[in-house]
């Protein structure tokens, strides 16, 4: 699957884009049509420890899932966010083998 990583105002290293790339590969296993993905890594400016956001946007044929999870390292962010993108492909999966 094709991952686009963007990291608003910073530079986002190497070994976080693999994991990302590695993460989000795994979610090929629930859904194998899914065309590509983007991910944004954002830094909320709050004097809260949790001020690192993950946004996950997946393009299927058809639809867009997007899911956004805030954390306190951007690692534990895509996991949260890949866990709930892994529901809604299911349930995506799902509704499409009801319908035929």
């Amino acid at each position: 699957m094709k991952v686009n990583v963007h990291a608003v105002n910073f530079a986002v290293d190497r070994k976080l884009v693999g994991y990302v790339q590695g993460r989000l590969d795994k979610l090929e296993k629930y859904y194998d049509r899914v065309v590509y993905s983007d991910v944004f890594f954002k830094l909320d400016n709050t004097s809260n420890k949790e001020n690192k956001i993950a946004e996950i946007k997946i393009n299927v044929p058809g639809d867009e899932f997007i899911v956004k999870k805030q954390c306190k390292t951007f690692e534990q962010a895509v996991e949260l966010a890949a866990d709930s993108m892994e529901r809604l492909l299911m349930k995506r999966k799902q509704k499409i083998r009801a319908s035929s």
